[in-house]
């Protein structure tokens, strides 16, 4: 009977749901958690001290905005290239290694006088360098967190992620007007080391993912993942589920001039109507993350997965018909609640790929969300300047719900074609 009991809680792990409470009672689980949220509170507060610290040293808009897109490029880049090194090595070490690099890179952010050139070079290496430290992190959750509890961690850390994300810009300005950019950086160059402590005392070391010792190249690495993840149909269309949000993050990327729109019919200044939109959707996140880890059965989230993809761009099409603040917001927060289909996606695709190549696979999807929101907005922001932004967000949104729709139905399919055959199987 005891020989019987792993493979009994494995499979009550699978099929049962679990708690917030047992996620966050495993210490490693809290160790990159608390780790993440401390990084990413770092990186919102550097993001508003560089945008501040680049127009007063140039006065120009342009740079300004050249700098913020060198925090998507990278990604783009090197997630492909680089996630593999979560595969190649063990994955704390990544982590802990690209914590202490990017420290260093900040603190020099933060010297006064750095050059211009020097601190775009800068910015590009630090968030290249998440791309490792994200593949390594994501690569590592599920051997972290098994079954259900898996999907509950990454409801857990999705909220947090967006509450930082809020708070991070509500309070960077503050606290930048009061100890000024350059302490500002320097606060985010701290939060890396404390991210480094954290996962060095909370996580145990582990080999690496290629047990053989086998060092493949980069290159092939990069070839071997593609073919993986695209190779397949199921992963596939769990990839394009994922890559869904570059329609329904375009709004944000339109708040300014939508906000200038509905700032004629309400006393509400336009910056004001700018933060209460761009905010609307993180939190529909939170609370959509919320109600689908812990009210939604884990059998049962796989088969709301493609109404839930809808959901996230249905609401947008409202913006049509011009209406006022108050239904703009409630239909983005709707959006943002629909968006929680993506903790199944994210599950379903986890389960389909194999432990050592697990990085690699999830450095790939990371930079073609990247890229999809980068040129979503790039894409939203030229529509917007010639048709207006509501009937640009509306589009969006139809788009959107018509791929979610086309999703779905493939993904049922594939659900049903594999339930036919475990039944085939089972009277065989």
């Amino acid at each position: 009977m005891r020989a019987r009991r792993p493979p009994g809680r494995h499979r009550r792990a699978e099929a049962q749901q679990a708690t917030y409470r047992e996620v966050i009672a495993i210490k490693e689980f809290r160790a990159l958690w608390y780790g993440q949220s401390l990084s990413l509170l770092g990186d919102q507060l550097a993001q508003v001290a560089l945008a501040v610290l680049v127009y007063d040293r140039t006065g120009s808009a342009l740079a300004t905005a050249a700098v913020y897109a060198l925090t998507y490029l990278p990604s783009i880049v090197g997630g492909p290239l680089l996630a593999g090194l979560a595969d190649r090595f063990a994955r704390r070490g990544v982590m802990l290694t690209c914590d202490l690099i990017r420290a260093v890179l900040v603190a020099a952010m933060a010297v006064p006088g750095m050059p211009f050139w020097a601190l775009c070079s800068l910015v590009f290496l630090v968030v290249l360098l998440s791309a490792p430290f994200s593949a390594a992190r994501a690569a590592l959750l599920p051997e972290v967190l098994q079954g259900d509890t898996y999907v509950i961690g990454s409801a857990l850390q999705n909220m947090t992620n967006q509450a930082v994300q809020m708070l991070g810009f509500a309070v960077g300005g503050a606290l930048i007007a009061t100890m000024g950019p350059y302490r500002a950086l320097a606060l985010d160059a701290a939060t890396f080391l404390g991210s480094a402590l954290i996962l060095m005392s909370g996580v145990r070391r582990r080999p690496a993912a290629h047990g053989d010792g086998s060092k493949p190249s980069m290159w092939t690495m990069t070839r071997t993942g593609a073919r993986l993840v695209f190779g397949s149909p199921k992963l596939r269309t769990l990839v394009l589920f994922a890559w869904l949000c570059g329609f329904y993050v375009l709004p944000e990327g339109i708040a300014a001039p939508y906000a200038a729109k509905l700032a004629t019919d309400t006393p509400l200044p336009v910056p004001v109507i700018t933060g209460l939109l761009m905010a609307a959707m993180p939190t529909g996140t939170v609370v959509g993350a919320f109600l689908f880890g812990r009210f939604v059965a884990p059998p049962r989230r796989l088969r709301l997965m493609g109404w839930m993809a809808m959901l996230s761009c249905a609401p947008l099409v409202v913006t049509a018909l011009r209406p006022p603040l108050a239904v703009v917001l409630a239909a983005w927060v709707l959006s943002g609640i629909g968006g929680a289909y993506q903790l199944a996606a994210n599950a379903a695709f986890v389960q389909c790929v194999p432990a050592e190549r697990r990085a690699q696979a999830f450095g790939l999807v990371q930079s073609g969300l990247m890229a999809v929101q980068g040129i979503g907005i790039l894409v939203g922001g030229f529509a917007a300047e010639r048709l207006g932004p509501e009937p640009v967000v509306a589009l969006s949104g139809i788009t959107g719900v018509t791929c979610a729709a086309v999703l779905a139905m493939i993904w049922t399919e594939s659900r049903g074609d594999k339930a036919a055959r475990v039944r085939a199987r089972a009277t065989a």
